[in-house]
Protein backbone atom coordinates (compact mmCIF):
# COMPACT_ATOMS: atom_id res chain seq x y z
CA UNK A 1 0.00 0.00 0.00
CA UNK A 2 1.52 3.73 -0.73
CA UNK A 3 1.27 6.20 1.37
CA UNK A 4 0.22 8.70 -0.81
CA UNK A 5 0.96 11.62 1.78
CA UNK A 6 4.72 11.16 1.17
CA UNK A 7 4.32 10.89 -2.69
CA UNK A 8 5.99 13.67 -4.93
CA UNK A 9 3.35 12.87 -8.14
CA UNK A 10 0.57 14.12 -6.16
CA UNK A 11 1.38 16.72 -4.12
CA UNK A 12 1.10 19.99 -5.36
CA UNK A 13 4.27 22.02 -5.07
CA UNK A 14 5.24 24.03 -1.56
CA UNK A 15 4.22 27.31 -1.61
CA UNK A 16 6.84 30.12 -2.43
CA UNK A 17 8.70 32.16 -0.80
CA UNK A 18 5.93 35.05 -1.92
CA UNK A 19 3.15 32.62 -1.18
CA UNK A 20 2.04 31.81 -4.43
CA UNK A 21 1.32 27.73 -4.69
CA UNK A 22 2.74 27.21 -8.21
CA UNK A 23 -0.31 25.14 -9.65
CA UNK A 24 -2.21 28.48 -9.42
CA UNK A 25 1.06 29.97 -11.20
CA UNK A 26 0.93 27.56 -13.78
CA UNK A 27 -2.53 27.68 -13.80
CA UNK A 28 -3.18 31.80 -14.76
CA UNK A 29 -0.22 31.51 -17.17
CA UNK A 30 -2.60 28.97 -18.95
CA UNK A 31 -5.56 31.54 -18.49
CA UNK A 32 -3.29 34.03 -20.66
CA UNK A 33 -2.80 31.37 -23.30
CA UNK A 34 -6.67 30.29 -23.71
CA UNK A 35 -7.45 33.85 -23.34
CA UNK A 36 -5.11 34.84 -26.17
CA UNK A 37 -6.20 32.03 -28.47
CA UNK A 38 -10.06 33.17 -28.10
CA UNK A 39 -8.63 36.34 -29.22
CA UNK A 40 -6.89 35.48 -32.27
CA UNK A 41 -10.07 33.28 -33.08
CA UNK A 42 -12.23 35.45 -33.04
CA UNK A 43 -9.94 37.79 -35.47
CA UNK A 44 -9.78 34.23 -38.11
CA UNK A 45 -13.70 33.76 -37.89
CA UNK A 46 -14.09 37.45 -38.60
CA UNK A 47 -11.72 37.39 -41.62
CA UNK A 48 -13.72 34.32 -43.07
CA UNK A 49 -16.93 36.50 -42.73
CA UNK A 50 -15.21 39.60 -44.24
CA UNK A 51 -13.71 37.15 -46.81
CA UNK A 52 -17.09 35.74 -47.56
CA UNK A 53 -18.81 38.49 -47.51
CA UNK A 54 -16.71 40.50 -50.09
CA UNK A 55 -16.55 37.25 -52.45
CA UNK A 56 -20.39 37.66 -51.90
CA UNK A 57 -20.81 41.37 -53.02
CA UNK A 58 -18.11 40.56 -56.06
CA UNK A 59 -19.63 37.81 -57.35
CA UNK A 60 -23.18 37.80 -57.21
CA UNK A 61 -25.30 40.57 -59.62
CA UNK A 62 -28.00 40.08 -56.82
CA UNK A 63 -25.96 41.12 -54.43
CA UNK A 64 -24.81 44.22 -55.80
CA UNK A 65 -27.91 45.19 -57.12
CA UNK A 66 -29.29 45.63 -53.75
CA UNK A 67 -27.04 48.64 -53.21
CA UNK A 68 -28.33 50.36 -57.08
CA UNK A 69 -31.76 52.62 -57.26
CA UNK A 70 -32.77 50.91 -59.88
CA UNK A 71 -32.91 47.96 -57.66
CA UNK A 72 -36.19 49.75 -55.95
CA UNK A 73 -37.93 51.36 -58.95
CA UNK A 74 -41.05 49.41 -59.86
CA UNK A 75 -40.43 46.65 -57.59
CA UNK A 76 -42.45 44.75 -55.57
CA UNK A 77 -43.21 45.87 -52.03
CA UNK A 78 -41.66 42.24 -51.35
CA UNK A 79 -38.55 42.86 -53.55
CA UNK A 80 -37.94 46.38 -52.27
CA UNK A 81 -38.24 44.78 -48.40
CA UNK A 82 -35.83 41.90 -49.21
CA UNK A 83 -33.48 43.94 -50.85
CA UNK A 84 -33.31 46.64 -48.54
CA UNK A 85 -32.91 43.70 -45.60
CA UNK A 86 -30.18 42.18 -47.24
CA UNK A 87 -27.95 45.54 -47.93
CA UNK A 88 -27.97 46.77 -44.90
CA UNK A 89 -27.37 42.91 -43.36
CA UNK A 90 -24.53 42.93 -45.86
CA UNK A 91 -23.46 45.93 -43.98
CA UNK A 92 -23.62 45.79 -40.91
CA UNK A 93 -22.00 41.78 -41.38
CA UNK A 94 -18.96 43.18 -42.92
CA UNK A 95 -19.04 46.57 -40.60
CA UNK A 96 -18.90 43.70 -37.18
CA UNK A 97 -16.44 41.98 -39.07
CA UNK A 98 -14.08 45.16 -39.27
CA UNK A 99 -14.82 46.42 -35.68
CA UNK A 100 -13.55 42.56 -34.67
CA UNK A 101 -9.98 43.11 -35.70
CA UNK A 102 -9.97 47.06 -34.80
CA UNK A 103 -7.10 47.52 -32.20
CA UNK A 104 -8.32 48.06 -28.64
CA UNK A 105 -7.90 50.62 -25.65
CA UNK A 106 -7.69 49.88 -22.48
CA UNK A 107 -6.90 51.69 -19.40
CA UNK A 108 -4.15 49.78 -17.47
CA UNK A 109 -1.36 47.52 -19.23
CA UNK A 110 1.17 44.79 -18.25
CA UNK A 111 4.57 44.29 -18.82
CA UNK A 112 3.16 41.22 -21.24
CA UNK A 113 1.90 43.74 -24.10
CA UNK A 114 5.17 45.25 -26.11
CA UNK A 115 3.48 48.83 -26.11
CA UNK A 116 3.65 49.24 -22.32
CA UNK A 117 7.29 47.71 -21.97
CA UNK A 118 9.10 51.13 -22.00
CA UNK A 119 7.12 52.45 -18.95
CA UNK A 120 7.03 48.67 -16.85
CA UNK A 121 10.74 48.05 -18.36
CA UNK A 122 11.90 49.17 -14.84
CA UNK A 123 9.56 47.44 -12.49
CA UNK A 124 9.83 44.09 -14.44
CA UNK A 125 13.69 44.42 -13.76
CA UNK A 126 13.25 45.45 -9.83
CA UNK A 127 10.62 42.37 -9.34
CA UNK A 128 13.44 39.91 -10.88
CA UNK A 129 16.43 41.28 -9.21
CA UNK A 130 14.34 40.70 -5.74
CA UNK A 131 13.03 37.07 -7.01
CA UNK A 132 9.82 38.61 -6.61
CA UNK A 133 6.61 36.20 -7.84
CA UNK A 134 4.52 37.95 -6.65
CA UNK A 135 4.95 40.96 -9.23
CA UNK A 136 4.93 37.78 -12.11
CA UNK A 137 1.23 36.51 -10.66
CA UNK A 138 0.06 39.79 -10.60
CA UNK A 139 1.39 40.70 -13.99
CA UNK A 140 -0.49 37.44 -15.57
CA UNK A 141 -3.69 38.28 -13.41
CA UNK A 142 -4.27 41.53 -14.84
CA UNK A 143 -3.32 40.64 -17.97
CA UNK A 144 -6.05 37.80 -18.13
CA UNK A 145 -8.35 40.23 -17.16
CA UNK A 146 -7.24 42.77 -19.79
CA UNK A 147 -7.37 39.47 -22.16
CA UNK A 148 -10.90 38.96 -21.23
CA UNK A 149 -12.11 41.91 -21.69
CA UNK A 150 -10.61 42.28 -25.55
CA UNK A 151 -12.38 38.89 -26.30
CA UNK A 152 -15.67 39.49 -25.04
CA UNK A 153 -15.64 43.05 -27.01
CA UNK A 154 -14.46 40.96 -30.13
CA UNK A 155 -16.66 38.50 -29.50
CA UNK A 156 -19.76 40.76 -29.14
CA UNK A 157 -18.68 41.59 -32.95
CA UNK A 158 -18.06 38.46 -34.30
CA UNK A 159 -21.59 37.04 -32.86
CA UNK A 160 -23.02 40.45 -34.41
CA UNK A 161 -21.19 39.80 -37.60
CA UNK A 162 -22.33 35.50 -37.85
CA UNK A 163 -26.05 37.21 -37.04
CA UNK A 164 -26.08 39.85 -40.02
CA UNK A 165 -24.39 37.14 -42.15
CA UNK A 166 -27.46 34.63 -41.45
CA UNK A 167 -30.11 37.65 -42.29
CA UNK A 168 -27.73 38.28 -45.50
CA UNK A 169 -28.24 34.55 -46.85
CA UNK A 170 -31.99 34.01 -45.66
CA UNK A 171 -32.61 37.06 -47.41
CA UNK A 172 -30.34 36.24 -50.94
CA UNK A 173 -32.18 32.79 -50.91
CA UNK A 174 -35.39 34.72 -50.62
CA UNK A 175 -34.84 37.21 -53.61
CA UNK A 176 -33.49 34.08 -55.59
CA UNK A 177 -36.96 31.76 -54.86
CA UNK A 178 -39.55 34.52 -54.60
CA UNK A 179 -38.48 37.35 -57.09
Amino acid sequence: MTDFSQSDELMVSEPTKAGINSAYFDHIKKINDVFYDQIKLSDQKAAYIFTFMLAFLVSSSEGRAVFTVNRYLGATAQGMVLSAILATASILCILAAILVVLPRHVSKSTSLFWGAWPKLRQGFLDAAYNADRDYLFSQYVDNADILSGIARSKYRCVVFAFRALMVTVVSYVLLLVLI
